[in-house]
């Protein structure tokens, strides 16, 4: 397994790449705009505990995510690089403002303040996760693009299935993919994915009765 110096060089030359490959910059999203064009997505992601079947996964966690990382997801999905056939779907109707719309929904005002202290020891696992996602899955301070997503909180399930998919590169990714190499078992995925899920969260259910903060 690769030293944590060695995993550190790595990530910020991929990351660099990342940035080139990622959109220079993005339209100024419209949250009331995305708030009617997300009306759609809430039939799995506005319902609590809402899972997916084969495989059978809870549906992420989207209010209060990163806005330029749901950006990039939809850009994935709807690309193939992330295969998921009603995902694929849903994407490929989306132009670019309206992915800018719904993700400034779907974060509210203004991004997730990484700072906040950690709940439980930290996994040797998971040490590497740290240098973009932090110590306490809410993400740093440092500026990253696209940006990675909050795992606090995230359902246990969920970051199991995107671990798996980054490790056998089913989802394709220049950062993820190296990076979930180094989760050799399926017992170290579970450790990174189960200690992430169980930090002190900002993450929520979109709910249409329940508009974020500030809207």
């Amino acid at each position: 397994m690769l030293g944590r110096s060695n995993v550190l060089a790595w990530l910020a030359g991929a990351t660099a790449l990342g940035f080139c490959l990622a959109h220079s910059a993005h339209a100024a999203g419209d949250p009331v705009a995305g708030e009617k064009k997300f009306y759609t997505c809430y039939g799995c992601h506005g319902i609590v505990n809402y899972r997916n079947a084969y495989p059978d996964y809870n549906v992420p966690k989207l209010r209060h995510q990163n806005a330029a990382y749901i950006v990039a997801a939809l850009h994935e999905y709807k690309n193939g690089d992330r295969p998921h056939p009603t995902m694929h779907a849903q994407a490929s109707s989306l132009s670019d403002q309206d992915m800018e719309d719904i993700a400034a929904y779907l974060q509210g005002p203004e991004p997730v303040n990484p700072a906040g202290a950690p709940s439980g020891e930290l996994p040797k696992q998971a040490t590497p996760c740290t240098a973009c996602h932090g110590v306490n899955g809410r993400g740093v301070a440092a500026a990253l693009d696209p940006k990675p997503p909050i795992l606090a909180g995230q359902y246990e399930s969920y970051l199991i299935e995107a671990l798996k998919a980054y490790h056998n590169r089913r989802r394709k990714n220049v950062v993820m993919n190296g990076m979930a190499q180094l989760l050799v078992t399926d017992e170290d995925i579970k450790a990174v994915a189960e200690y992430f899920s169980n930090q002190p969260s900002p993450l929520e259910t979109p709910n249409p009765d329940n508009p974020p903060e500030g809207k």
